[in-house]
């Protein structure tokens, strides 16, 4: 495993994190295989774990918490989300503050966080949801000290709203955070533009999500797949989305190299920009753990491939259903 670091937090954390998403609330999680997985995950070396109370009402961050005091011989670093206080994913442009982070809200999450990772102080906490516009608000600077100056977390960042890295630039220029979370796979080049100069520019980390669009680009998609009415799958890959993926994914297959995966080609691709601090991956097998933290090699992609890449960029709007 390769490291790389964490923005001004001088962290030295896995180029190849752990996303906790699809760990808690997705049909076929069991929590045996997801414990043997993420048990295998820090014996190989990666040492990021992101997860949110949103995912499984912190039954996620109750297993990350079992990981991390399973190892306690090496460093962990837990990053976890507040969920917004109105439950809406993504933001919308008319939400206030007070709609989603009100500052008490936001201090009561930190605490139940906590909770359920059973830890002193939590490395990471996030934002779940997004807007620029609340760094208007006086008190968000305020929240900000609060939260640091009482010891119980480390580093702040926000996640991204899907398709919108642009609402994100100002909170990056602003100094009041450490890290950004945002979508960025080969479809999803967009952060490119004016996130990531400014991350570069200002020390702010960044977290990779979604390397594989939701699962497209492992290439096990097809037009009949489905999931369960409660999986949130079911809902993003609407026909008006899974047809058009799934057109755009066998675009991309003849471009694999020999003894190439699609999705390795897939991490390549992410892990050859230098503003990339951790990309996180939803990794519920042991297999699966074990063929992505490969990636970490530093072995990129050849210079004629990514030229090639570059083209397939995608450029979406977010819609009703990308939620």
């Amino acid at each position: 495993m390769l490291y790389r670091r964490f923005g001004r937090t001088n962290w030295m954390v896995s180029e190849i994190g752990y996303g906790m998403w699809g760990l808690a609330g997705w049909s076929g999680s069991d929590d045996e295989e997801t414990r043997r997985a993420l048990q295998q995950a820090a014996e190989l070396g990666c040492n990021f774990f992101d997860t949110a109370y949103a995912y499984g009402e912190g039954h996620s961050e109750q297993l990350l918490g079992e990981l991390v005091r399973q190892n306690t011989n090496q460093k962990l670093y837990t990053a976890t989300k507040i969920p917004p206080q109105n439950r809406i994913w993504p933001s919308r442009r008319e939400f206030s503050l007070d709609d989603c982070f009100p500052p008490d809200y936001v201090l009561e999450y930190v605490e139940k966080s906590r909770h359920n990772l059973q830890v002193d102080s939590i490395d990471l906490i996030q934002f779940h949801t997004w807007e620029d516009s609340w760094l208007q608000d006086k008190r968000f600077p305020a929240l900000l000290d609060t939260l640091r100056n009482q010891g119980k977390i480390k580093a702040i960042g926000i996640s991204i709203n899907r398709w919108e890295p642009w609402n994100g630039v100002k909170a990056v220029l602003s100094s009041l955070i450490d890290s950004v979370q945002v979508i960025y796979n080969i479809f999803d080049q967009n952060p490119e533009d004016e996130l990531f100069p400014a991350c570069l520019e200002m020390d702010v980390a960044v977290i990779a999500r979604v390397p594989f669009d939701e699962g497209s680009l492992t290439g096990t998609l097809t037009s009949e797949s489905s999931w369960p009415a409660e999986d949130w799958r079911n809902t993003y890959f609407v026909p008006e989305n899974l047809h058009a993926t799934l057109e755009r994914v066998e675009r991309l297959k003849p471009l694999v190299p020999p003894g190439m995966t699609l999705p390795e080609m897939a991490l390549r691709f992410i892990l050859s920009n230098p503003a990339v601090s951790t990309v996180i991956p939803g990794m519920r097998k042991v297999k699966h753990v074990e063929s992505n933290i490969a990636c970490s090699d530093g072995k990129g992609l050849p210079v004629e491939l990514l030229r090639e890449l570059r083209k397939h960029r995608w450029v979406r709007q977010p819609t009703s259903w990308s939620q």
